[in-house]
């Protein structure tokens, strides 16, 4: 099929420019920082460590430009006509175009179009970021200096890999959440564990709290908190960094007048990724959750086979799809969490297997962590893994083929795992769940 893209920014979107990769960057940076801290517990000196703020900033942002040239690159290779500008819904099948200078551009016609708009930072009243104390998650990529203290308001996978970055190289972090719980989309025995983990590191954590109010100082940020009591107090720090979701990128697409329909600011879809008027799909961010690059991609892959006609084509079952935070300790999770299968109705069997007693992660150093598994009891199906510790977003991959491939305990429990490995304590988490643990 031939095909054109209509990009207003930056080829690759969020994830690759200022996402997932330009902070997996940063990550790996205080990563090795933290390790390199670490040395004499390794039998290795080093002295004077210091960090530098802008090759650091230098580094991410080259990472993601060679890769948004790569993307460049693969429409030249596929003979895809890339448009620089703004594309806007003129009835079904026709596009309008107006190109970054404002100059109008002629209209496209296509049998089939996708919107890809993707999703931005969602803020809420009285906490406006202004791109210079109060940020969004651009501005945390790219800072000019690094702050001494930090308040980040959310603590989902954006807000806690960014207050792992910023504790790591030194910043004195503070994580306000409106729950009860971090990383609440998690597992509550996980989400329990990295918060402990985190308050180790000496990441203040405030659960059930609220940021009622952010005032911008000439150089400091003074934030009003209401806490679980209902009682006020508050906090000043360098900057602000707000982690309080996304919202879907849906205005002046021309959506009202097509009759698409759009719910808590995000096109609603069916399984094919159809909005419901003739010829116009959806994918990624913009129609809504899990909001991770490689369901879009997913999407994508899905939606155009489906208008192309292939046969075999499924539709996506979001259970099989992994969630990964990259902090320290990282989380990672697959499926259905304890509480969300047992409301399911399912009779569990949960196993658990911890770092300490996995020969690796004593020779890596990385004791601290647990992977648990969750299957049907009656028919031995895998309905979710969870994990915390070194390399877990590695890890989950493997319950998601074998998810995906409909195991069930049988099946994992006669899988062969080498050894030495961390891969090791799924295959124990496994025997856990069903009384055969072997190592513990």
């Amino acid at each position: 099929m031939r095909c054109a893209i209509v990009e207003r920014e930056h080829l690759g979107g969020i994830c690759l420019n200022w996402g997932c990769i330009p902070t997996k960057a940063l990550l790996r940076t205080s990563e090795i920082y933290r390790l390199i801290q670490s040395a004499g517990e390794f039998g290795l000196r080093a002295e004077n460590l210091a960090s530098d703020l802008a090759k650091l900033v230098e580094r991410s942002r080259k990472v993601a430009e060679k890769l948004s040239n790569g993307v460049a690159f693969l429409m030249k290779k596929n003979d895809i006509a890339v448009i620089d500008g703004t594309a806007t819904l003129e009835g079904e099948g026709r596009v309008t175009l107006t190109g970054k200078d404002g100059e109008a551009l002629p209209a496209l016609t296509a049998k089939n179009i996708i919107i890809a708009t993707g999703a931005r930072a969602k803020t809420l009243p009285g906490l406006e970021p202004d791109g210079k104390l109060i940020w969004t998650y651009k501005e945390a990529m790219v800072p000019e200096r690094f702050p001494r203290s930090l308040l980040i308001v959310g603590s989902g996978a954006i807000g806690i890999e960014f207050a792992s970055f910023y504790r790591t190289l030194g910043a004195h972090v503070t994580v306000v959440e409106l729950l009860d719980r971090i990383l609440p989309a998690e597992d509550e025995e996980i989400s329990r564990l990295a918060q402990k983990a985190f308050a180790k590191q000496d990441i203040a954590i405030r659960t059930a709290t609220t940021v009622e109010r952010l005032v911008a100082n000439e150089d400091s940020v003074t934030a009003t908190l209401r806490g679980p009591t209902a009682t006020r107090s508050t906090a000043r720090s360098d900057r602000v960094i707000l982690a309080v979701g996304i919202t879907g990128n849906v205005e002046g697409l021309g959506l009202e007048a097509l009759g698409v329909t759009v719910d808590k600011g995000h096109i609603v879809v069916d399984e094919w990724c159809r909005t419901g008027v003739g010829g116009l799909y959806a994918i990624g961010d913009v129609v809504g959750p899990p909001w991770l690059a490689h369901k879009a991609m997913h999407e994508g892959v899905l939606c155009v086979e489906k208008i192309a006609g292939v046969e075999g084509v499924h539709p996506m079952d979001k259970t099989n799809i992994p969630a990964c935070t990259y902090s320290f300790p990282q989380v990672a999770s697959l499926g259905l969490t304890e509480a969300a299968a047992r409301d399911a109705g399912h009779t569990l069997k949960v196993g658990r297997y911890p770092y300490s007693a996995n020969g690796k992660a004593i020779a890596m150093g990385e004791t601290e962590g647990l992977v648990k598994t969750i299957f049907d009891a009656r028919t031995g199906a895998l309905l979710g893994a969870h994990m915390i510790g070194a390399e877990v977003t590695e890890l989950i991959q493997a319950f998601a083929i074998g998810k995906t491939l409909e195991t069930t305990e049988a099946e994992l429990i006669a899988t062969i795992f080498p050894h030495p490995t961390l891969s090791e304590m799924m295959h124990e988490s496994v025997l856990d769940a069903f009384g055969r643990a072997l190592h513990i």
